[in-house]
Order: C-alpha cells, then structure tokens, then sequence
C-alpha cells in the first residue's frame, strides 16, 4: 500500500486526536512509524493501525475505516483539488475515480495498487458501486464515498448488498443521493 494512505492517516488522527495520536498509534500497532507518501508498505501496517486505533477509540474495525475515509477526503479535495474541480455533484466525482482518479494516481505513484470499480444506474436512481480488491477495504470505500458526499454538500444513504468480507467475489454497494 502506498504510503500516502498512511499520511492520511496520521494527519486525520491527529488533527481528531491532538499531535501525540499518531505516535502513540505507530507504537501500540508496533509497526515502523516512517512512512513517506512515495513509499510501499505492507497491508497489514494499515490494517494493524486502522484495528489498533478501532479498540483505543471503542469503534468496530469497519466503522474505523469509515471514518478514516470520510475523514481523509477533506485533505483529498485540498491537496488534489484537480479531482474535485471537474465535478458538481458526489455522484460523478465517485464515477469518475476508475478513469480519472486511479490513473493520476498510478502517475504519482508508481506502483499504486488501485481497486477497481464498476458503476451501474439502478431503475430505482441508486449508483450500483462494484468494488473489488484483495485489500478487501470496503468500509474504506464506504467512508470514502461519504466523505466526498460531504464535500459537495450532499448526504448520502448507503446500503452494502454484498460483500467480499462474507467470502462474496466482490461487494455491491447501492448509493443513493437525494434527487
């Protein structure tokens, strides 16, 4: 995992939790605590941080990593505000992240094992999200699409209709904004 994630990370705990969270984080995962934007990093540092921080805060992992993503997107908009500018609306911000997102991503950081994702349009209005990954990070997406709803000034209604956790080939999140 690169290792702008882990920037994330640390910039979000401390600015929720005072500058000595992320230290006092790095040391009660016992992972190494130098983590550079450009670097690669095992997937398990993320998840033994995301779960380490989960038990101190008393949220779930999942609910962790949502707030982790809903969290992060405001340092998203303001450090890549490209992505953002293009878009009035959540909803094709979110569809834009296979064709316009991954591929910057993949430019600034080689390397960058980026999910994949599949949007579909429901008869109903909501956006089908498909989200595969082997990181298995869905709350992740969750929070991200959350978070960037709360740019834009929308709210969001999530319903996950499968999931990759319950041995599922990938997760189907249906995302609905109000009309």
């Amino acid at each position: 995992m690169k290792g702008i994630i882990f920037n994330l990370l640390e910039d979000v705990m401390n600015h929720a939790h005072g500058h000595h969270a992320w230290p006092d984080l790095v040391d009660a995962a016992g992972v190494s605590g130098a983590y550079t934007s450009l670097g690669s990093y095992p997937d398990e540092h993320l998840l033994a941080l995301t779960d380490t921080a989960a038990a101190v805060l008393g949220l779930s992992s999942a609910d962790m990593l949502r707030w982790f993503g809903r969290s992060a997107m405001p340092l998203l908009a303001t450090r890549f505000p490209q992505f953002f500018a293009a878009h009035r609306h959540a909803r094709s911000f979110v569809c834009s992240v296979n064709a316009i997102i991954h591929p910057e991503v993949r430019k600034l950081y080689a390397g960058a094992g980026c999910p994949h994702f599949h949007f579909t349009d429901r008869d109903d209005g909501a956006l089908i999200i498909a989200y595969q990954s082997p990181r298995r990070l869905c709350p992740l997406v969750e929070g991200f699409v959350a978070g960037a709803s709360d740019h834009y000034g929308e709210t969001v209604a999530m319903e996950h209709l499968t999931c990759m956790l319950d041995a599922q080939p990938l997760c189907r999140i249906a995302a609905r904004w109000p009309a």
